[in-house]
């Protein structure tokens, strides 16, 4: 049974993400500490952030959506990270192969809450 945001399998999913991601920036060269580091770890925050916020608007269909939203967008701008670190070398293709793979399984989730609202709904 799911009663606090932190039961549902998609934020769990996220925040183990986000510290994977946490853990795998303090590699990262520190140039990038001010935009690349900090943007990737930001969004990637932000997906949880916004689930929570998205759990306790769910009386609310339309923002109960809308937060999903954000949490979507979040996910899909960590993903966009995610590539030019790979890019830029900072992550291994495996790693950033993972992550990447990890943010898609997120967002199909979350892209079936938004689709499915009422089945969450107070």
């Amino acid at each position: 049974m799911i009663r606090r945001h932190t039961d549902l399998e998609v934020y769990q999913r996220a925040f183990d993400a986000a510290m994977r991601i946490f853990e795998l920036t303090k590699n990262f060269p520190k140039e990038e500490t001010y935009s690349l580091t900090d943007q990737v770890r930001r969004s990637s925050r932000s997906v949880c952030a916004n689930l929570a916020e998205a759990w306790r608007k769910r009386r609310y269909k339309l923002a109960f959506i809308s937060k999903l939203g954000d949490s979507e967008a979040e996910a899909a701008e960590t993903q966009t990270w995610i590539q030019f670190a790979a890019k830029c070398a900072y992550l291994s293709h495996e790693a950033a192969t993972e992550l990447y793979t990890e943010y898609d399984a997120i967002l199909g989730m979350l892209v079936s809450m938004i689709t499915h609202p009422d089945q969450w709904k107070l």
